[in-house]
């Protein structure tokens, strides 16, 4: 009988349908079968809970069909039956008393339903904590945490900007870094792994979800988030900026709104407008192809400036910081310069002109109420105001600050940096002086797919009358036509004219077919066509560097001399290295190096100077994750106009073996509207940036060189 009641039950749900059916014989009959299966179906999808209830229910059914059929073959109560039904259901084995068929029959068939129960909460409770550990091995878990910085994408720079973050956590005792990519959790953390950095107490949590979803966005806590940081992704410039885009489309709808700002890293300048427009006052963006562009055409006109970016970009030596100092309020520029002994002020955030940070201002600037100081120091607590020293004004030389203002003049000879070595002791040339620029020639190795804007800055910066020579696989035409898409217009160049060359940089007879030896710079860019991958674009650029350092060896004046040289008795690894350093001294060579393990290569040969790109980027990315404020400083360092970061020659501000200290230094320099931040001593190979003990005198050398900020003249 208890057997029977299921059939029953369906064939009534079958009678009563087939009554219901409409007569229109067009309409496809459905079976109850599919129908309860698809009911079923539905309520397992929708509802969370489904399973364990489905469970609840069948394990009730099975107790009041067994306790209704006890209650028929038995003489006791329902209560009774009811109990003893649930017994055999929850022990199989407690139905040794049951006496007659029919009694030991629906004990046995309770017991089997209670087994088929049993196994399937089994299974259940299995299922529910093997999909919890598979949640959380997945990273699908909620990151509960603020005051933290999220990085949102993977790319190469991923591993320096962790590094960079570490680094400048390190003073809080360590920070939490959530890293969220579409990427498999577990393949995250095996790569951050390989990755061998100390991360200094840090914490690099890693979530699989995509960004464009905002319950993924949720889950990694974006709205607590004192940063987030928008990685571009490796690959066709404008999908990555595209995807930058919906990003910050996403994040700037989220309901909670969001703590921190947003930093994007774009590929393509073009597009740094709209992301602006989209994101507000949200959004700070760096543009990694234009700021390496920029960076590599400095280094090019200043040897040695890339290792003083490298200082100052990242966290491990000196860097800007911007803090309020009350006690400054109502003293000038000139005395606050030589307030810090253990920073040096470039410039100042005026809080009148609604935060704009003055660069390199006047001395007689006063500050006022509510106005920061920008400095470069060590740490964010590493510096603070101290009496003002005695610095003698008695030794100071009278030097003339170049203007605008033309006038004629004959000099007889010419050097290349003729323009930094006027040095007037009493005022006897004109205060008006300009010194016209030189003509330079420049050579291109490579293609870059901002080529156009690295032709306007270089255009502003050269004279008129200069030459850029273009060297890749890329044809004439096809060349012409990237450019005017880029929005170049060859006709209006106003300085360089542009010398266009194919063949492949990697073959000698296509290089020695360049006048090698005449080019006052060298840039050798990651050409578009490999810069996917870092090994390939690095092996290509230093195949490069090698030939041509090679073929300008060996057609210097000197070679036979070193010849000569090497067949007395130098070794053959030291020979050619010290050809090409010989060679190096002529021309000026950048390489950009997209690996940090290429650079130890060149950094043992001193062939050539080299921009770490992926690596100076993530720095940049870093610094401007910490403090967005920073971003308006290096915008303008990097810009044609305004202030930038030079080096020049200690013979500008002192003699021959004249004792001053590093504050006279910088008393001399500010009569050129100067600020010199740092040195390099003629026999070193690193500059010290922000040096220590400035109020003690020593010797200086004109050989010495200063890095100053100055502006762009």
């Amino acid at each position: 009988m208890m057997f029977s009641l299921p059939l029953v039950f369906i064939k009534y749900m079958e009678y009563i349908s087939n009554l219901r059916r409409p007569l229109d014989n067009t309409t496809e009959e459905l079976s109850l079968n599919k129908r309860l299966a698809y009911r079923v179906d539905v309520f397992l999808s929708f509802h969370p809970y489904a399973k364990p209830l489905t469970l609840l229910i069948a394990t009730l059914l099975l107790i009041s069909l067994g306790g209704l059929a006890l209650f028929g073959v038995t003489d006791d109560s329902i209560a009774n039956c009811l109990w003893l039904s649930w017994t055999y259901v929850a022990n199989s084995g407690n139905h040794t008393n049951s006496e007659g068929i029919g009694p030991r029959l629906v004990s046995v068939s309770v017991s089997f339903g209670g087994m088929l129960i049993f196994a399937m909460m089994l299974g259940l409770v299995s299922d529910a904590i093997s999909e919890k550990f598979d949640s959380l091995r997945k990273g699908r878990s909620e990151v509960v945490e603020q005051n933290h910085t999220l990085i949102l994408g993977w790319s190469d720079k991923l591993g320096s900007l962790l590094n960079q973050l570490a680094i400048a956590n390190e003073s809080l005792g360590g920070g939490t870094v959530v890293v969220m990519a579409e990427r498999d959790k577990e393949e995250m953390e095996l790569d951050i792994a390989k990755m061998e950095f100390d991360f200094r107490g840090t914490s690099v949590i890693c979530r699989s979800g995509s960004p464009l979803i905002l319950a993924d966005l949720k889950k990694v806590s974006v709205s607590k988030a004192r940063a987030i940081v928008v990685l571009a992704e490796d690959g066709n410039a404008d999908q990555s900026d595209a995807r930058a885009l919906r990003t910050v489309l996403s994040l700037t709808g989220v309901k909670e709104g969001l703590r921190g700002h947003i930093v994007v890293e774009l590929s393509d300048l073009d597009n740094e407008v709209l992301v602006k427009l989209v994101g507000g006052d949200l959004v700070e963006t760096v543009v990694a192809h234009d700021v390496i562009g920029r960076l590599m055409i400095q280094c090019a006109r200043q040897p040695g400036l890339a290792q003083i970016w490298e200082d100052i970009l990242g966290f491990e030596n000196c860097e800007f910081y911007i803090k309020k100092w009350p006690q400054f309020h109502g003293m000038q520029f000139e005395e606050v310069l030589i307030s810090f002994p253990d920073a040096i002020p470039c410039g100042i955030k005026v809080a009148s002109s609604g935060g704009k940070i003055i660069l390199n201002p006047d001395d007689s600037y006063l500050l006022q109420e509510g106005d920061e100081v920008l400095v470069i120091a060590e740490d964010d607590d590493s510096y603070a105001p101290a009496p003002l020293p005695m610095v003698k004004e008695a030794s100071l030389m009278h030097i003339v600050r170049p203007t605008r203002k033309p006038q004629k003049i004959l000099l007889t000879g010419w050097r290349r940096d003729i323009d930094d070595m006027i040095v007037v002791q009493g005022g006897n040339l004109p205060k008006n002086l300009i010194i016209p620029k030189t003509t330079e020639r420049i050579l291109f190795c490579g293609w870059r797919r901002d080529m156009e804007d690295m032709i306007l800055v270089l255009d502003a910066f050269l004279a008129h009358g200069s030459e850029l020579w273009m060297f890749n696989e890329v044809c004439e035409k096809e060349r012409e036509k990237k450019l005017t898409d880029g929005g170049l217009d060859i006709s209006r160049l106003a300085n360089i004219i542009l010398v266009n060359r194919e063949g492949n940089a990697v073959i000698r007879r296509h290089l020695e077919s360049l006048p090698l030896e005449s080019f006052g710079s060298i840039l050798i860019l990651a050409d578009e066509s490999v810069e996917d991958s870092a090994i390939q674009a690095d092996s290509r650029s230093l195949a490069t560097l090698l030939l041509i350092r090679d073929i300008q060896a060996k057609r210097l004046p000197y070679r036979e001399a070193m010849a000569s040289k090497i067949h007395r008795g130098s070794s053959s690894q030291g020979s050619w290295r010290e050809e090409m350093q010989q060679a190096s001294d002529k021309s000026v060579i950048i390489s950009e190096i997209l690996d940090p393990r290429t650079k130890n290569l060149l950094s043992m040969s001193k062939i050539s100077d080299y921009v770490l790109s992926n690596e100076l980027v993530s720095m940049a990315l870093a610094m401007v994750a910490e403090d967005r404020q920073i971003n308006d400083v290096l915008e303008e360092l990097f810009a044609e106009e305004g202030n930038e970061l030079q080096i020049r020659g200690a013979d500008l501000y002192l003699c021959e073996g004249e004792e001053l200290s590093f504050y006279e230094v910088l008393l001399r320099a500010r009569q050129r509207r100067e600020i010199v931040i740092g040195y390099r001593l003629a026999n070193a190979e690193k500059a010290i940036i922000n040096p220590p003990a400035k109020t003690e005198r020593r010797r200086w050398s004109v050989k010495d060189v200063f890095v100053i900020i100055a502006d762009k003249e």
